[in-house]
């Protein structure tokens, strides 16, 4: 594990105004907020993508004997949108929150232009860090674009999970064949829809440069409401998410790869999901008011027989469910938790009676 910081390569002309420096002190300023302690480090994960990949982590409670968790944020966002909920998981077991390579403070390597290859890249960048932590098993719970990595990570490494939570995850459903058809689209909207096929959905953030973190807190003033009882600094939420997503887009250009038409994935996990095996429980976690399509549950239990899984819809909550209320999405992922907890007691249980046996 490296915990140098990541060398900054910026050049005297820097529009996009991002510095490594300035991210990592906003960054600092949200985690301030918490109140259990956390380390964070840079995990060297070798030449998995690029020629030395480095993921930036963020742990708490690494002592505990409890199933880890590790979290895998959303298109756009990092470690630091966790911070509602950190401490409430962190209480009960190990947490690991890491910027997904290519987003963050990870490194920025070029991903692969064919978009099931650029899914394994990111996938085994996470098994890779895995490795380097010593992880035999862990709970795995994604947002959004990283509830279709948890998933597609799940599929791939089985044996290493032990809960799938989904809080309302991107690229599950298909995208209906006269989508588009359904909304009448003026002569003006027509390049504008042509544009966001395109172009990277961030572009228009490092586009207004300097002015990227006014363009968010006038554009997604939702998103600061969110976190205004905690984050004392009206600036660091806005300032953050420009910060994440004014650098080189390598990450995003690979959910843009997995992506087809206005936000669709080319490769939906519902066509894949069978492959799941059934003793893996999964729970998702919807906003009642959320734009994604929250039918996935009932659908996999249409298509296979599996031991466990369940849904809960949050009210009034949007896409942003972990914030939208935090407090309901910390116990209900604290309670999915909670059943690795019981099996790893009645584990040790039985290990503890064959031992007393045996003597």
């Amino acid at each position: 594990m490296a915990e140098i910081e990541i060398a900054s390569h910026e050049s005297w002309f820097n529009w996009t105004k991002y510095s490594h420096m300035l991210l990592r002190s906003i960054e600092k300023s949200i985690l301030a907020h918490l109140r259990l302690p956390y380390r964070g480090m840079f995990v060297d994960i070798g030449p998995c993508v690029g020629e030395a990949d480095k993921i930036w982590t963020i742990s708490m409670n690494s002592e505990s004997n409890r199933t880890p968790i590790l979290m895998l944020h959303g298109l756009g966002a990092g470690v630091a949108l966790w911070v509602l909920n950190l401490d409430e998981i962190a209480k009960q077991r190990p947490l690991y929150a890491i910027d997904i390579l290519g987003f963050g403070r990870s490194s920025r390597p070029m991903f692969a232009e064919d978009a099931m290859v650029a899914e394994k890249q990111l996938v085994k960048s996470i098994d890779e860090w895995r490795k380097e932590m010593g992880l035999k098993e862990m709970i795995v719970l994604g947002h959004s674009l990283g509830g279709f990595l948890a998933t597609s990570y799940t599929l791939s490494y089985p044996d290493r999970v032990k809960h799938l939570i989904l809080a309302d995850p991107w690229g599950f459903s298909e995208e209906p064949p006269d989508h588009e058809k359904r909304f009448k689209i003026s002569w003006w909207g027509k390049p504008l829809v042509a544009l966001a096929k395109s172009t990277n959905p961030l572009w228009i953030v490092r586009f207004f440069g300097p002015l990227g973190s006014w363009l968010i807190g006038k554009t997604r003033p939702d998103i600061l409401r969110k976190f205004s009882g905690v984050v004392t600094n009206p600036d660091d939420i806005p300032n953050y998410i420009h910060q994440c997503n004014a650098q080189k887009p390598t990450g995003e250009s690979a959910f843009h790869t997995m992506m087809q038409g206005l936000g669709w994935a080319k490769n939906p996990m519902i066509r894949r999901i069978t492959q799941l095996k059934n003793n893996v429980p999964i729970t998702f976690l919807y906003g009642s008011r959320s734009w994604v399509y929250n039918n996935a549950a009932d659908t996999i239990r249409q298509l296979q027989q599996h031991d466990y899984i369940k849904m809960h819809s949050i009210e009034n909550a949007g896409h942003h469910v972990y914030a939208d209320d935090a407090g309901t999405f910390n116990r209900l992922v604290n309670e999915a938790c909670a059943l690795c907890d019981a099996e790893q007691l009645t584990t040790e249980q039985i290990k503890g009676t064959k031992s007393t046996k045996d003597t």
